[in-house]
This record gives C-alpha cells, sequence and structure tokens, in this order.
C-alpha cells in the first residue's frame, strides 16, 4: 500500500475532526490552536493506575467548575502512551486561560495531581499546531459522538510547500466528487518539533467506519481516475517525505469535558465505575510517531 493510498483510506471515512472544545469558542467554529500532549506511560502503569492519576486533575477541574475543557484518549496502536486535546480560538485566548488558572487555587491543585502522575510516565512533550481552513473538508463541531480518533501526521519536504498544498487541494477535489460525507480537519504543528508537519485528524463514532474507509478507498480511485492517481502518487512522493498513522480511544475517565456532553450520554461520559467523568491536562498528537 503506497503512502498516497493511505492517505486517501485513513480519511475517507472521516465524520468528524478537531472542533470547538474550549468553553470561549463559539460552539460551531473550529477553533485556531490546538494544544497537544502526550504521556509515554511505564510499562505496567497504563490502565487503572494511570486513569486514577489523571482522575485527580478532572477532579480539581470540576471543583473550581474551569471554562476550558480537553479530551483524553490512549493508543490502540504505537507505544504506550495517553493524548490530551485542549482547544482554543486564539493565541490570546490560550494565554488568558492560563493567566487565570494561575490566579486560582487550581494552579496548585493541578501541580500537586502532576506529581503523582509523573511517577507513572518515562516521558511527556508537547506540541502546538494552527487550524489551516483550506486543507480541511467540511469539519463538523460536534466531537461528543466520537469514540476514537485517527491522527495522521505528515512531513513535508523544505521548500515543497506548494507543491503539499496541490496534493491536498487534488485530494479534496476527488472526496467532495465521491464521498460527500467525508469530513476533516488539517492542522499544521507551529511549536514543539521540527517545521514541515501536518497532523490530520478524524474522529470516528465507531471502529466500523474505519472498516467502511478502507472499503471506500477504491470509490476515490475511481473518481480520480487512473491518471489523476498517477500525478497525485508523483506529486505526493516529490513533496512529502514521511507520513504516519496512530489511532486512539477516547478514556472519558481522563477527559474534562462539557456538562452537556456528559448529559448527552452518561453512560460514556460518567462511568459508574469513575467518580469522576475524567481526567488529564491537556495534550494530544503532535508530530513526533
Amino acid at each position: 500500500m503506497n503512502k498516497i493510498t493511505r492517505f486517501v483510506l485513513g480519511t475517507s471515512i472521516a465524520v468528524g475532526c478537531a472542533c470547538a472544545l474550549a468553553a470561549q469558542d463559539k460552539p460551531t467554529a473550529v477553533p485556531n490552536v490546538l494544544q497537544i500532549t502526550r504521556e509515554f506511560v511505564k510499562p505496567g502503569r497504563a490502565g487503572a493506575a494511570h486513569e486514577k492519576t489523571e482522575a485527580v486533575f478532572v477532579q480539581a477541574m470540576r471543583k473550581a467548575n474551569w471554562p476550558t475543557n480537553y479530551i483524553g484518549m490512549t493508543s490502540l496502536s504505537g507505544k504506550s502512551r495517553a493524548l490530551f486535546l485542549t482547544f482554543y480560538g486564539s493565541f490570546d485566548a490560550w494565554e488568558k486561560d492560563t493567566a487565570a488558572m494561575a490566579k486560582t487555587s487550581l494552579a496548585s491543585a493541578v501541580d500537586q495531581a502532576y506529581i503523582a502522575d509523573g511517577d507513572l510516565l518515562e516521558g511527556l512533550d508537547q506540541g502546538v499546531f494552527y487550524y489551516n481552513e483550506e486543507m480541511s473538508l467540511r469539519p463538523k463541531s460536534d466531537l461528543q459522538p466520537m469514540r476514537f480518533f485517527e491522527f495522521t501526521t505528515f512531513h513535508v519536504k523544505p521548500g515543497k510547500d506548494s507543491q503539499w498544498r496541490e496534493v491536498v487541494k487534488m485530494a479534496k477535489g476527488g472526496y467532495e466528487k465521491a464521498l460527500p460525507e467525508a469530513h476533516w480537519g488539517m492542522f499544521s504543528l507551529v511549536y514543539g518539533a521540527e517545521g514541515g508537519t501536518y497532523l490530520l485528524i478524524v474522529g470516528h463514532k465507531s471502529l466500523s467506519e474505519v472498516d467502511k474507509g478502507f472499503a471506500e478507498g477504491k470509490q476515490f480511485e475511481s473518481a480520480m481516475g487512473e491518471e489523476g492517481m498517477k500525478k497525485l502518487d508523483a506529486m505526493f512522493a516529490e513533496c512529502v517525505d514521511s507520513v504516519s498513522s496512530s489511532l486512539f480511544a477516547v478514556n472519558p475517565n481522563m477527559s474534562y469535558v462539557k456538562d452537556e456532553w456528559i448529559k448527552a450520554d452518561p453512560g460514556f461520559w460518567q462511568p459508574k465505575s469513575s467518580s469522576a467523568s475524567a481526567a488529564g491536562p491537556a495534550e494530544a498528537e503532535q508530530g513526533q510517531q
């Protein structure tokens, strides 16, 4: 399976992507700033042990009734790790959120929670991404139903951004023609790792949508035509030097979500086994696989 075909299969079943999560964002807007943190968990410390320390963050956030939310998730592929995604409408909104927290008792509570959580980790990193509207396709605003997320990271060769934009433009055209339900969000890495990194995010309500995506890949290829696919493959190979995909499952015990989300599906977002609806700092997958 070549790289461009993997790109096709990875996005053809997109049903939602990075959308408004922070309280200050409009519910139908796609926030510009995505903060992603990864926690690499020590062997044998994932699962219930990590959920317990993450629940302390959630409880602290809920006690403070903090307006900024985040989604926590755990890896289904690759090295054992947890991701936490927080969205902001702007860098200014992020600064104001951080400054406001520093003036409250929540800051010390979070600091204390990090001490216990850190004992379970062998590493942590963060990345900051910026939304690219031009490269996104019909992103939806409601992430509440999403139970799995697929992150596809592309690294574009230096000086090849214009070719990359053309590749995405061609792919979008094929999806718009063949798969009218396709949606995705594209973000570019601005802080935290090597430049030229783009992150495509796809949300899934269930893994059956992944099966559907592989089946629908042929529809995209048919819409592009043989010559179109050859051109797309060649351009992709010319401008992209690496691509990787990871699959994560949303963990309600490690997520601090809005009350509306909990009311919409209390069986998922507030499981009986947990006294808190979720926990975690503000993290997500960045361009280092």
